[in-house]
């Protein structure tokens, strides 16, 4: 088993050495190519996306050099659970632990041998999906800010354009504001780009859409690409859309409140009453664990 970890770390950090070299050459000079032919970043190009890049570019991580820097660290997990693999079973902590959980009397200690030899395994594992739960946990966050921030935007938005103002500006108005450090924001500054660049209103929506994928930015940009190609007031638009979400952003609060007494019932029972049957009936069942005992060695003598 020793032999096997030691050949997988060391295979693991020359896979990473090639790798880290052979995709960042690779992409700089895919990236220098493709700028060449059509004047465009790979950041530009949506259409154009891997499942990987695509990934990671909803989670935040624009760079062109994001699947290769993700591909890395995955190897680099490999590599450190490897090696936590391998001091575990150097350091003998597996026959430790096997000690440890066979001291319990009773026999019961034998249910959880099996738990300690998968315990490596399990660390093994939890080294590798650090990498995917990072990437998750910043998409689930941006997620979060967009749907957050959403509703402002456009209770601002509405109230702008019913004052006069256009929609590029109402637009700007609101970059501006508070806003302006958050994932909206950027997306918004980034169709503004589009448009300056010489797309179309309705390109430029599409590709806010796509660049996003949040169900609520998706229903907002269908009602305003209606409006443009139908030439309604984008205000009214607007402002319907901003009721709606509001409307369904409360009876998600209503939801949640009313699902908190379900939920408090899951830590209570997992945590609060395990340990209240452990300090009562703890005693008891330590007593009885030592009678069984002392009745089966009485009996093998």
């Amino acid at each position: 088993m020793q032999v096997l970890l030691v050949i997988l770390i060391w295979a693991a950090a020359a896979t990473l050495f090639v790798v880290l070299l052979r995709l960042s050459g690779r992409q700089r000079s895919w990236q220098r190519l493709f700028a060449e032919e059509t004047g465009r970043t790979t950041a530009d190009s949506l259409e154009e996306q891997g499942r990987l890049s695509r990934w990671l570019y909803l989670a935040g991580y624009r760079s062109p050099d994001a699947p290769t820097w993700f591909l890395a660290a995955i190897l680099l997990s490999v590599l450190v659970g490897g090696l936590a693999m391998f001091a575990i079973y150097r350091m003998k902590l597996i026959a430790a632990g096997v000690a440890v959980v066979s001291a319990i009397p009773g026999g019961i200690g034998d249910v959880f041998t099996p738990l300690v030899y998968c315990f490596p395994w399990f660390a093994f594992g939890l080294a590798l999906m650090l990498p995917i739960g990072v990437v998750q946990r910043r998409r689930r966050r941006r997620v979060e800010q967009v749907e957050q921030d959403l509703p402002l935007a456009l209770e601002l938005l509405a109230t702008l354009s019913e004052a006069g103002l256009s929609f590029d500006s109402a637009l700007a108005r609101i970059i501006e504001s508070g806003l302006a450090d958050r994932a909206l924001a950027g997306e918004f500054r980034s169709f503004q780009a589009d448009l300056m660049a010489g797309r179309s209103r309705v390109d430029a929506l599409r590709r806010l859409a796509r660049r996003l994928e949040v169900s609520t930015m998706t229903i907002l940009v269908s009602a305003l690409v209606q409006a443009e190609q139908l030439g309604t007031g984008i205000a009214q638009v607007i402002r319907r859309q901003a009721d709606d979400l509001r409307e369904r952003r409360r009876e998600r609060a209503n939801a949640f409140a009313a699902s908190l007494a379900v939920k408090r019932m899951f830590p209570l029972v997992l945590c609060f009453l395990p340990g209240l049957f452990v300090w009562t009936l703890g005693p008891v069942f330590t007593q009885l664990f030592r009678m069984a005992d002392s009745m089966m060695r009485t009996r093998g003598l």
